[in-house]
C-alpha cells in the first residue's frame, strides 16, 4: 500500500521505522532482530536507507595502490523485499543520486516494482567522503528533483531507452525530504521552500522531515509550506539523543540546532545511561505534542536504538 493511502485510511496519527542496512557481512537476522520488538506498535511502514560506494585505496604487491568502490551497506532492495516477506508490512526504500548512473537508477526501480514495492523516499543523497561539495556520477541525477523526475517518468512509462514503446507503467509513491531548519546548502529557508514546491509540483506526494528536537520549528515549517501552496502530507522525523558526543556531531552532520534546555540536561548527566533516559523523555514529549497536535505520522529513526524507541512509542498506546 502507498505511504499516502495509509495516510488517507488512518483515522490516528500512525508509526513508522527507519532503520539501516546491516553491514556487508552480516545476516538479514540481524535487522529481524532490531525490529522484531518494534513490531508490536504495527508500523505502517518501515523505511530502508540506502548508501553510496566509498572510494578505498587498497596497497598492491608491487607497491602501488589500486582504487576501489566499496559499498559497506548494500542489500536495500533485497532488505525490503525482505520485510515485506516477513512481517507482511510495507517497506519504503530510499533512492540517491550520489554513486548511482540514471540506469543503474532505472534497473533498482525495476527490480523493486517487480517485487511490488510501490514507494520511494528519493533523496539527493551526501557527497562522497573525498569531495568538497556533491558531484554526480556520469549520466547520474544531480539533484533530488532531477532524481524524482525519472522516477515519475517510469510511472508514466517513459524509460531511458526511447525504443522501449508501451512500457509498463510503474505507480511508485514518491516522498521528499523537508528541513525544517532548512537544507545547509539553501541560502535562506524561502529558496528551500521554493525547491520544495517545485519537487511537489514535479510529482512528490508527501515529505519526510529531517530530525529535529523542537516541535516548534516543526510547526512553523508546515506553516510556512502551506503559505507557500505546498499541501502534502508533511511527516516528522524524530531521532533519539542518547550521548554527549551528538551535542556536537548532530549540528555538525544534520545542521540541526539542540534547545538549550536539552543540551544542559545532558550535559549534567555523568555517562551514556542517564543521557539516554533524557533523551529519552525529550523525545515521549516531543511525540505527545505533536500527535495532540494531529500529525500524520511519528517517523523514528531508530538507527542502532530500538530500545529507546520502544520505550518512546510504548508510551504512546
Amino acid at each position: 500500500m502507498k505511504v499516502t493511502d495509509h495516510i488517507a485510511q488512518a483515522n490516528k496519527t500512525l508509526i513508522s521505522f527507519e532503520v539501516l542496512p546491516p553491514l556487508k557481512g552480516k545476516s538479514i537476522t540481524s535487522i529481524y532482530d532490531h525490529l522484531d520488538p518494534l513490531m508490536e506498535f504495527k508500523p505502517s511502514w518501515i523505511n530502508v536507507t540506502y548508501h553510496r560506494s566509498e572510494t578505498m585505496f587498497k596497497k598492491k604487491l608491487d607497491g602501488s595502490f589500486e582504487k576501489v568502490d566499496v559499498r559497506k551497506r548494500p542489500g536495500t532492495v533485497g532488505i525490503c523485499a525482505a520485510i515485506m516477506n516477513h512481517y507482511q508490512v510495507d517497506a519504503v526504500p530510499h533512492m540517491i543520486c550520489g554513486g548511482f548512473s540514471r540506469r543503474e537508477t532505472e534497473d533498482a526501480l525495476i527490480d523493486l516494482n517487480f517485487l511490488g514495492i510501490d514507494n520511494v523516499l528519493v533523496l539527493r543523497g551526501d557527497a562522497a567522503k573525498n569531495e568538497a561539495a556533491f558531484e554526480p556520477e556520469p549520466d547520474g541525477n544531480r539533484y533530488a528533483i532531477d532524481l524524482l523526475k525519472q522516477v515519475a517518468s517510469l510511472n508514466s512509462g517513459i524509460y531511458i531507452d526511447e525504443d522501449i514503446l508501451n512500457g509498463g507503467k510503474t505507480r511508485f509513491c514518491i516522498g521528499v525530504a523537508g528541513y525544517p531548519e532548512k537544507h545547509f546548502e539553501a541560502p535562506n529557508l524561502n529558496i528551500d521552500l521554493k525547491r520544495l514546491k517545485e519537487k511537489v509540483d514535479a510529482g512528490a506526494e508527501y515529505i519526510m522531515t529531517q530530525m529535529f528536537f523542537d516541535n516548534s520549528k516543526y510547526f512553523a515549517f508546515v506553516d510556512a509550506c502551506r503559505l507557500a501552496g505546498i499541501n502534502v502530507p508533511i511527516i516528522p522525523g524524530l531521532k533519539p539523543l542518547t550521548n554527549k558526543k551528538q551535542l556536537s556531531i548532530l549540528p555538525r552532520i544534520f545542521h540541526v540546532d539542540l534547545p538549550t534546555e536539552l543540551s544542559e540536561e545532558i550535559m549534567k548527566c555523568k555517562n551514556d545511561a542517564e543521557c539516554e533516559i533524557v533523551g529519552t523523555e525529550w523525545m515521549i514529549q516531543q511525540s505527545k505534542e505533536l500527535k495532540q497536535n494531529g500529525v500524520p505520522v511519528l517517523h523514528y529513526y531508530t538507527l542502532g536504538k530500538p530500545k529507546v524507541i520502544w520505550n518512546v512509542v510504548s508510551k504512546l498506546v
